[in-house]
């Protein structure tokens, strides 16, 4: 292709076409690479409760095509094509595709992350049906409800705290004997009343009909098996981004997420990280919209230096 992009966007989720939105009302020629359909995580999720401006919630789909209808309107194009390999290095970056070769000024890395699954069987079936990888998206389904949450890391006290609020019960399922949270973590939840610790334990089965109706966790030391009645099951096993397809050229850290300030400027001059590849703390639908916002301005100000 002859047309160099001011900015080339890999990845059309809420970071991807918030993005595009903003380079192409600052009038720069925007490119967005999305494989699949617009959204990424947002664009499979049944409702969307925690995105301002839709009271009622917003299927995930719908929003995602407004996300992308938005960024359109004002000339951002569209390109449904696979990256597999990239350039970045110098002045004029490389994006070869699955249709064809795409150059630009600067690249606004967008491919996200995917939570990591439990490997059961079943678990995509049922995912949106009692299987659920974010508490603070899709805990209020479960009111006064009983549910479980898979982990002991700091993601998995967070949903485990924050499910107790709400719920009727919570049992927390960890593969050891102690959470890798801090100990106030814990002291906070051992308070909450109604959080079961279910300690060096893994889930072996998920028990469903037409949705989850529960699970069979197994003791790793004495091989007990354990039937637990929930509603629903959060997993917090952790996540893993999609960087593989740049890795060697970005800084990455130790877990695989793109090194980039809160000006989601990376290692490399004219390349910007944006959503839930970038090293942060919080990973949600805004936090990724806002990084998309703040990464097509640092491209703008790149661009006009």
């Amino acid at each position: 292709m002859d047309e160099i992009f001011d900015l080339m966007i890999i990845g059309g989720g809420p970071a991807g076409y918030t993005a595009a939105l903003y380079g192409a009302r600052a009038g720069l020629s925007v490119g967005l690479l999305e494989k699949l359909a617009p959204g990424g995580q947002m664009g499979t999720t049944d409702m969307v409760d925690n995105y301002p401006g839709f009271p009622e919630g917003v299927n995930g789909f719908e929003l995602a095509m407004k996300m992308k209808a938005g960024a359109e309107r004002f000339g951002a194009k569209t390109i449904s094509a696979e990256a597999i390999a990239l350039e970045l290095s110098g002045d004029i970056k490389t994006l070869k595709t699955s249709r064809e070769t795409y150059t630009a000024r600067t690249v606004i890395l967008a491919t996200g992350a995917q939570p990591r699954e439990l490997g059961l069987p079943g678990e995509r079936e049922l995912r949106g049906r009692g299987i659920s990888y974010c508490a603070t998206c899709d805990g209020m389904f479960y009111r006064g409800k009983t549910v479980a949450v898979v982990g002991g890391g700091n993601t998995a006290v967070a949903d485990a705290l924050y499910l107790s609020r709400i719920c009727e019960k919570v049992y927390l399922i960890h593969r050891r004997d102690k959470l890798r949270a801090p100990q106030v973590q814990q002291q906070n939840l051992e308070k909450a009343g109604n959080v079961e610790f279910i300690w060096d334990s893994t889930v072996k089965e998920l028990l469903s009909e037409q949705r989850l109706s529960g699970l069979i966790a197994e003791n790793k030391h004495t091989l007990e098996r354990r039937e637990l009645r929930c509603d629903g099951v959060f997993v917090a096993v952790g996540q893993v981004p999609e960087t593989g397809l740049f890795k060697g050229q970005v800084e990455l850290d130790g877990s695989g997420y793109v090194v980039a300030g809160e000006d989601c400027r990376t290692s490399i001059p004219g390349v910007f990280a944006a959503g839930d590849l970038r090293a942060k703390p919080l990973r949600q639908i805004v936090t990724a919209a806002s990084d998309g916002a703040v990464a097509a301005t640092a491209a703008q100000e790149f661009l006009d230096m």
